[in-house]
């Protein structure tokens, strides 16, 4: 977009990354300062951004924001709450998986601790939203380069445009490209495992019940979709998950079936099946001079506690937060000093969550029976604990340590 001159226009903020947290923190700046001029940049047409199949969980900080931004209200009626979760641990091959730990599904009454949402109904919500808050967008279009000068940063596009704007936003997810040209590093390493996520009807209803099985080659969560459909989150060795994604569904569904039970009775497989390969990844720093990094870009963690996607929209509440502060102050929102303030709010809390998630996947993914007892005794001892249950139940909720605003259902 440039003016009759010739010369960009000047945005105050430009977004990399047009999926659920670039799109999140659009619509969030917006609403806290209609004045705020803001862009998003995506490498695919919108349209096509939310042809997504899967779903995510929603934890309820993360539905009071969507709520506080208007979204939720349009959307909640496709969201399936999770009523109870159990947690099992055994080997593949044993015929019972004991339960050693059961959790309720409010965490205050009439609020579960987390919902199920489809994709491809929250992010075309999240874009109308922006179109009609005055977003301006610019997809398809790649961010090729940029370059950071003392008021402003201009961000080449591909074949097209220079943009500029007082902030640059890097949500463009775990292989950030933007991350790298800022020459930010990361933690990182690879796991060694795939997750294969895929959705499968079954006969019977799951009554808003999600399952946990910790089975030795790493977590197989079942979590509730509205009807009789649930949403699978598989966690296998790399070349096992790949063997299996391309297998005919005849095999993947025996497969699937010695894992999943028959407890639901009789599956069938609902839609396409994708391999993911896990791994973590940790942005040493969360912010540049006029840069700043949200979401995948910022974390990469490992599926076993289902905290990616709220991690992403706690880095949404607390950079809107601390910007639109910023501007009622009269502050550069693109400047160190007042980056810095998100950076403190948000960096140790993602350390934390990604240490956690590597550990408990390194203590479950393994066929050790002397690990197994021992987890299976810490497993059964928390199940006994009423204050440690909610203290988890908190933190699944998105209730954990110093809570932005629009994650308490507040506005900016």
């Amino acid at each position: 977009m440039a003016k009759k001159d010739g010369s960009a226009e000047m945005f105050d903020v430009v977004i990399a990354g047009g999926g659920y947290v670039g799109l999140s923190l659009a619509v969030a700046l917006k609403q806290g300062d209609k004045g705020l001029r803001c862009a998003v940049v995506d490498p695919k047409p919108m349209d096509q951004l939310y042809k997504d199949p899967r779903a995510s969980a929603i934890a309820a900080a993360a539905s009071r924001m969507l709520t506080q931004l208007g979204i939720w209200q349009q959307i909640a009626g496709e969201a399936q709450p999770i009523n109870e979760m159990i947690v099992t641990d055994s080997k593949l091959r044993d015929a019972v998986r004991p339960v050693f730990l059961t959790f309720g599904g409010e965490t205050t009454e009439g609020e579960p601790f987390a919902h199920m949402m489809p994709n491809g109904v929250m992010m075309p919500a999240l874009y109308k939203a922006a179109k009609k808050l005055g977003v301006s967008f610019f997809a398809p279009g790649i961010a090729e380069t940029f370059r950071t000068h003392a008021d402003h940063v201009e961000l080449s596009l591909d074949g097209g445009p220079v943009l500029k704007a007082r902030l640059l936003v890097a949500a463009d997810g775990v292989r950030s490209r933007l991350r790298d040209l800022a020459g930010i590093r990361t933690v990182n390493w690879d796991y060694g495992q795939s997750g294969i996520v895929a959705t499968v009807k079954h006969e019977r209803p799951h009554n808003g019940r999600a399952e946990e099985h910790f089975l030795p080659a790493g977590p197989f969560a079942i979590l509730p979709l509205p009807g009789n459909r649930s949403s699978l989150v598989w966690t296998e060795k790399t070349s096992d998950a790949e063997r299996l994604v391309r297998a005919d569904e005849f095999t993947f569904e025996l497969e699937l079936e010695r894992r999943f039970g028959h407890h639901l009775g009789a599956l069938e497989l609902d839609g396409p099946r994708r391999a993911y390969p896990l791994g973590l990844k940790l942005a040493r720093d969360f912010v540049k001079p006029r840069f700043a990094l949200i979401g995948d870009a910022a974390h990469g963690i490992h599926p076993i506690a289902g905290q990616g996607l709220n991690l992403g929209f706690k880095d949404v509440a607390a950079l809107a937060e601390v910007l639109i502060d910023a501007r009622r102050l009269g502050q550069d929102i693109g400047s160190f000093d007042v980056l810095e303030r998100y950076q403190r709010w948000r960096r140790f809390d993602t350390f934390q969550m990604g240490v956690v998630t590597d550990v408990l996947n390194r203590l479950f993914s393994n066929d050790s029976d002397v690990l197994r007892a021992v987890r299976d005794f810490g497993l059964g001892l928390v199940d006994r604990m009423p204050g440690l249950k909610s203290r988890f139940i908190k933190e699944a909720a998105g209730f954990a340590g110093p809570v932005p605003k629009l994650l308490s259902g507040e506005p900016i």
